[in-house]
């Protein structure tokens, strides 16, 4: 009986090691994303303001932020976390700071006006343009819901929703799922690391019983 149970428990226990190896290996490979992610973020250098109560700003008003903030969580469904937001260390390169980041993009774009020029006099859907600049509010219109056949509204398109605009919040989404990313690669690693040390207690655990039975 002493001998099964030592087989037994002497395979947990190399199970368990070998879970161990890959939550090391896991983690040692997600600790190199990160800090290649740190190395990313610390050379672009953008951070976020806050005031001196630790308040999070844009453009120096915190109810602008807050207003980001509302986009964020409750128009994009984001779960912000909140220690991510850390006014002793602005520069953004966490997953909140990353989306918030891009919700403040969005949020300038979807709050702005653009100025038209109408070159020549247009008809469009019983709707007369002459020429001349017009200014057109984007009124929280998202790069679909233009109507790009409209000669003011398919031109403010362009000028809001620009190649720049959309170049950054790609690059931030980047930014924001490599992070998160980063933290289920750590999650994983503590998994794998806890289960391997559980099943070589355990299989030591058999190890002794054996013994003790015998």
């Amino acid at each position: 009986m002493y001998a099964r149970f030592k087989v037994l428990g002497m395979a947990m226990m190399v199970a368990g090691l070998l879970f161990v190896g890959v939550g090391g290996y896991t983690y040692t490979k997600t600790q190199e994303g990160a800090d290649s992610l740190q190395a990313f973020s610390a050379a672009q250098d953008v951070k976020l303001s806050y005031n001196d109560q630790g308040q999070l700003t844009d453009r120096g008003e915190t109810a602008e932020a807050e207003e980001i903030l509302r986009l964020l969580a409750e128009d994009w469904d984001y779960a912000v976390v909140d220690s991510d937001l850390d006014p002793n260390d602005p520069l953004v390169n966490t997953a909140t700071e990353y989306m918030y980041q891009m919700a403040t993009i969005a949020f300038h774009v979807l709050n702005g006006t653009q100025k038209v020029t109408v070159a020549d006099h247009t008809d469009y859907k019983d709707q007369h343009f002459m020429p001349g600049e017009v200014e057109f509010a984007v009124a929280g219109r998202y790069w679909t819901q233009f109507d790009r056949a409209n000669p003011v509204e398919g031109k403010a398109r362009e000028l809001a929703w620009s190649g720049t605009a959309h170049g950054l919040i790609a690059e931030l989404g980047v930014g924001a799922v490599t992070a998160s990313t980063m933290q289920i690669g750590f999650g994983v690693a503590a998994l794998s690391a806890t289960l391997g040390a559980t099943f070589v207690l355990l299989g030591a655990g058999l190890v002794w019983a054996g013994r003790r039975a015998s």
